[in-house]
């Protein structure tokens, strides 16, 4: 006796032809058809005890009929396939009921596993609804392999409350995917709260988390909310949650188990209702054999752990990206650009050691500073080839050399835009796009050393430290 009845919809003969062998041989019974009409007849006739179906088809989209689906036989479960591999397919087969999202190609033995666990689950599975998508920007972008993974697991986190615990290295975009948690999650329409442990003063965290009362500490001459009050009813990112000192982990940890916390100086507990996201570019294990991590606060957190892969173990992305940043940065009013063939193969052999954010600077940087609407390989090599150790200059090159090449990319920047005026907003574009090469720059001149590069530019030591972190700045440290 057949273990179910699954009714496959596809347009494409072979894909039809693949999963029909594939589903008999499981011990399935299959019905085919490579259009949407026939597949709602079958629906609303009561036939099948599941359904695969591609997202395009000739007659209807089948992200319009899902909730036709789900509202005649909201416990028949759909598994919905798409070539279409981005992170909006994944989500908005969530939002709209699908069970599970496969993108296309797949692999037959995990369909048949979906499958299998479908038909073994109860059949009262409620599907949240939030209605249909507002068409925000897509957050994140890649359809590698590596990314596809993780736009299947947030579509099923979207609708939780679950702690998530992000990993990756500096400029893999964590924050993003943060934000997309939030975004797209049920807390939307509350506030989104992001802190750096690493960016403020470990004396003050705890004040900053969870707030003070007035005369709690020197300085404090009035009541200050922290963000877990900021937060209510949304969500709060701790970035860089391996920098938070022991106090504070240990005062984390009692509102992740309580509800609860009080202020600095406090002694009334306050209830709270956020969604936790933490990330770090460290190992918390390791930290945790090193005494500087509580273990229990490290189980809390990785209730869902994401690791999100640097850009270097998914190049073939890179091209996604250089397109989508190239249009965001036309959308804020710099000229139009390309990259030939060759250009492109330059940055995809390229390892990347920024990640994402490292690309998106590059991005900027070409759309501002080069005149030319095709970005040419010789361009690219000239901008990836940063200074190393071996080949920096023994002679320490005075202010005048870093101005003079500022004022080239400056002179070059303005030239691009002929007889017209450049975009509104100059000043703060500028100088976004020149601080990376000029921090770049001087430290490379001074072998890493901060203190002489500070020297060199004329600024604060702990000014220049914060630019380095904020704008994640590769330092070359000497050997010697």
């Amino acid at each position: 006796m057949p273990a179910g009845n699954i009714l496959v919809a596809d347009d494409d003969a072979a894909i039809r032809t693949v999963l029909n062998q594939a589903l008999s041989r499981a011990g399935y019974e299959v019905r085919l058809t490579s259009n949407a009409a026939t597949l709602w007849r079958w629906i609303a006739q009561g036939e099948g005890d599941l359904v695969i179906t591609d997202v395009i088809m000739p007659d209807e989209n089948a992200f319009d009929l899902l909730p036709r689906i789900k509202k005649m036989r909201p416990d028949l479960p759909v598994v919905v396939m798409s070539a279409q591999n981005t992170f909006m397919t994944a989500i908005r087969a969530s939002e709209k009921g699908a069970y599970e999202y496969l993108p296309k190609p797949f692999d037959l033995k995990e369909l048949i596993a979906i499958v299998g666990r479908a038909l073994s689950e109860p059949k009262n599975r409620r599907i949240p609804d939030r209605g249909d998508m507002d068409g925000e920007a897509i957050p994140l972008v890649g359809r590698s392999p590596a990314m596809q993974d993780i736009y299947r697991v947030l579509a099923r986190l979207m609708q939780t409350d679950l702690t998530v615990m992000i990993t990756g290295e500096s400029g893999t975009g964590k924050e993003l995917v943060a934000r997309a948690l939030h975004d797209y999650g049920k807390r939307r329409s509350g506030p989104f709260v992001a802190i750096n442990m690493a960016a403020i003063p470990r004396d003050l965290i705890e004040s900053e988390l969870f707030g003070h009362e007035k005369g709690a500490f020197t300085g404090a001459a009035a009541r200050a909310s922290g963000r877990f009050e900021q937060a209510e009813g949304g969500t709060l990112f701790l970035d860089e949650i391996g920098d938070m000192p022991m106090d504070a982990q240990t005062r984390l940890l009692r509102v992740l188990q309580q509800g609860e916390y009080t202020t600095v100086g406090g002694r009334t507990p306050i209830k709270s209702d956020v969604r936790i996201v933490a990330a770090t570019n460290k190992d918390l294990r390791i930290l945790i054999n090193q005494g500087l991590f509580r273990e229990d606060l490290y189980f809390r957190l990785n209730v869902v752990p994401i690791r999100l892969p640097p850009l270097r173990e998914r190049s073939e992305d890179i091209g996604d990206l250089v397109r989508h940043f190239f249009a965001m940065a036309e959308k804020e009013g710099l000229p139009a650009k390309q990259v030939e063939a060759a250009a492109l193969d330059r940055l995809r052999r390229y390892r990347w050691p920024g990640n994402v954010r490292e690309l998106e600077n590059l991005i900027r940087r070409l759309a501002a500073l080069y005149p030319q609407d095709v970005i040419t390989a010789s361009v690219i090599d000239t901008e990836l080839a940063q200074p190393t150790l071996a080949s920096a200059p023994e002679e320490k090159p005075g202010e005048e050399g870093i101005a003079a090449a500022v004022e080239r990319h400056l002179t070059t920047y303005f030239a691009s835009f002929g007889d017209n005026l450049p975009p509104p907003g100059l000043y703060h574009r500028i100088l976004r796009e020149v601080e990376y090469p000029l921090i770049s720059a001087a430290l490379a001149a001074t072998r890493g050393n901060q203190i002489k590069a500070a020297e060199l530019l004329g600024v604060n030591r702990n000014t220049l430290r914060k630019k380095i972190r904020d704008l994640d700045v590769q330092v070359i440290r000497s050997s010697r």
